[in-house]
């Protein structure tokens, strides 16, 4: 009759458990192998500056040249601009100023929106990048740059439209108006640089390199190859009814995970004067000159 030890059990029982556990061992290192997808890097900013503070009050006062005929404590009030409403001033933040003169309106608005991806395999950049292109797609515009990912994407919300029939639209993922540019049903919005003049020229004539009555492709609409990231121009005559115009020079730039638009209206007193575009886009582009380098700083 076969007899076994009482120590030749237990060493059966240990060698029994340990391959229980190896085999337990394999399974964990199995899962543990399953591939992962690594958290995109976030933005570089992570919080945004205060927009009534981010303009010098010496831009202020050549922007905004009404002021200059008020009292000290109205140039101060139109100074100090009026924030934007918003729900969160990590994410969003804007400001508006105006003045008006015997002659014409000006007014300034700017925004400033931080992009936050919420999935992780899409870093904030990215996510920027595609915001941004919508907005130029909703201009007419189209950038060399553009990832066709988010071309594709900015197409499919119905943000491409032909250059023949752009529209103004206000800033993407926002409620808020875009300033003082959007009107009423009666408004007519044209990208072109027409318009009469008293002397009974077009604006077209205004806008030439050479007096001869050629258009001065330099100030249409555009792509801007040296501020920020990416960056373009618009350039918006408005029309309401037959007595009132205006004329809204908007750039728009982004800087890593941050998008800025400044929006820049002259309206004149006289109903026959057209904007000068040239003043206005110079203006327009230096003051975001400035704020590009208040985020590089």
């Amino acid at each position: 009759m076969a007899y076994v030890t009482g120590t030749a059990l237990l060493a059966a029982f240990v060698v029994g458990c340990s391959a229980d556990t190896g085999t337990g061992g394999s399974a964990a290192d199995s899962k543990s192998g399953t591939e992962t997808v690594a958290a995109a890097a976030p933005g570089k900013y992570r919080t945004l500056p205060e927009p009534c503070r981010a303009v010098e009050s010496s831009t202020l006062k050549d922007l905004l040249p009404g002021a200059a005929e008020l009292t000290e404590d109205q140039q101060r009030k139109v100074y100090e601009g009026t924030a934007t409403v918003t729900y969160d001033t990590d994410r969003r933040v804007g400001c508006r100023w105006k003045s008006e003169d015997s002659s014409s309106s000006h007014s300034l608005f700017i925004d400033f929106e931080r992009v936050v991806s919420y999935d992780p395999a899409v870093s904030d950049d990215d996510r920027a990048r595609e915001v941004y292109t919508k907005k130029e797609t909703a201009a007419g515009l189209s950038s060399p740059s553009a990832t066709p990912d988010a071309t594709e994407s900015a197409e499919s919300t119905g943000g491409g439209e032909d250059k023949g029939e752009k529209k103004q639209t206000p800033p993407a993922d926002s409620g808020e108006a875009s300033g003082d540019t959007s009107g009423d049903a009666s408004e007519s919005t044209s990208h072109a640089l027409a318009g009469p003049t008293p002397e009974g020229k077009s604006s077209d004539d205004e806008n030439t390199d050479d007096g001869a009555g050629t258009p001065d492709e330099n100030l249409q609409p555009r792509i801007l190859d040296d501020l920020g990231d990416s960056a373009f121009l618009d350039d918006l005559l408005t029309r309401a009814g037959s007595t009132a115009q205006h004329r809204t020079v908007k750039v728009v730039f982004r800087t890593s995970n941050v998008i800025v638009t400044v929006e820049y209206t002259e309206q004149p007193a006289v109903s026959t004067a057209v904007p000068d575009s040239k003043e206005l886009q110079e203006k327009a582009q230096a003051l975001a000159r400035k704020l590009v380098d208040e985020f590089t700083e």
